[in-house]
């Protein structure tokens, strides 16, 4: 199989894919094209069909597994593929495996050094807490290591939740060595709580789309409930200790516009926030410039996540 990973810009290829998302859109000139995101295990594709109505092109639906012939352009920077054929593969034509996107690193290990941060934990009310989810639940490690962290901007691929929530513990055990006013168990907790609303939130791969629950209320919401139901079953947490969490799940984002219903407000909450942002920003970033050919320094145009013009270092 010829990969999203290993393309590159004047290649023809003839390869399936699985269609993550498409729709019909109108050119300047007013003529119909079709716009598809295609995906494997390595990345996605944007893809366009140009003349929807020529010979050769097959119907299909978003989340099929479709083979296309075509050409690997540039647009802007980024890697495009100009759709010639189209048709719809059929069932042992393709190995799912092969088009979900997998974390780089090893899930088991990440989630064995995440349990190591659960473990450290020294107030036993925090401890039970997390204890009771990450150390105690297989069904739910099972599904905690299988699920992505976004449905696109960053960590959108298996394993990334995990990936996610180890890299913003790890920042926040630093920030606690560096910052003695830091509640290291209150923030520790946060950090390994503060997404958990993410498994309500999007759908499970191949899908990973946001589900009805998560458009109208959003993993924020959802974390803070999720953390809340877990703390009434633990006899005697205390209840001001129980509000410092839920505040620092429900101000991760920082800002009101970034969707956090509260900004922070305790130092813990600070600090997870900058973790988070960090990790988000940084991953982002990477995911990026992985689009981007080996080598190209050239100016990538202006992105909206980064509000800026963006390009790789020269070194």
């Amino acid at each position: 199989m010829y990969y999203i990973g290993e393309l590159r810009e004047g290649e023809r290829i003839n390869e399936i894919y699985l269609c993550k998302q498409k729709q019909t859109a109108m050119t300047k000139a007013g003529k119909p094209y079709e716009s598809l995101v295609l995906q494997d295990k390595t990345g996605t594709l944007d893809a366009k069909i140009w003349d929807p109505s020529s010979q050769g092109i097959e119907d299909c639906d978003a989340m099929d597994y479709v083979c296309v012939m075509g050409d690997v352009t540039s647009f802007q920077g980024t890697l495009q593929l100009n759709i010639k054929r189209l048709r719809k593969a059929s069932e042992g034509e393709y190995d799912p495996k092969d088009y979900l996107p997998v974390s780089e690193y090893d899930i088991d290990a990440m989630y064995a050094e995440l349990q190591t941060y659960v473990n450290s934990l020294t107030n036993p009310y925090l401890k039970q807490l997390a204890a009771g989810l990450f150390l105690e639940d297989e069904a739910f490690a099972k599904r905690f290591k299988f699920h992505s962290a976004a449905k696109s901007v960053h960590h959108g691929f298996v394993g990334g939740l995990l990936e996610h929530t180890l890299s913003v513990t790890r920042l926040c055990d630093y920030f606690a060595k560096r910052y003695s006013i830091l509640n290291r168990d209150l923030l520790i907790c946060a950090a390994l709580f503060h997404d958990i609303g993410k498994l309500e939130e999007l759908s499970v791969f191949p899908e990973n789309d946001y589900t009805d629950e998560g458009q109208l209320l959003g993993h924020i919401a959802m974390g803070m409930e999720i953390v809340g139901m877990r703390i009434r079953t633990i006899d005697g947490f205390p209840h001001k200790l129980a509000n410092e969490l839920k505040h620092c799940i429900l101000a991760h984002h920082g800002e009101l516009e970034y969707g956090s219903p509260k900004k922070p407000a305790l130092a813990e909450a600070v600090a997870l926030n900058f973790a988070d942002n960090l990790d988000a920003k940084m991953e982002t970033m990477k995911e990026l410039f992985a689009k981007v050919p080996e080598g190209n320094t050239d100016w990538q145009g202006f992105n909206r996540l980064f509000e800026s013009n963006i390009r790789r270092s020269s070194i």
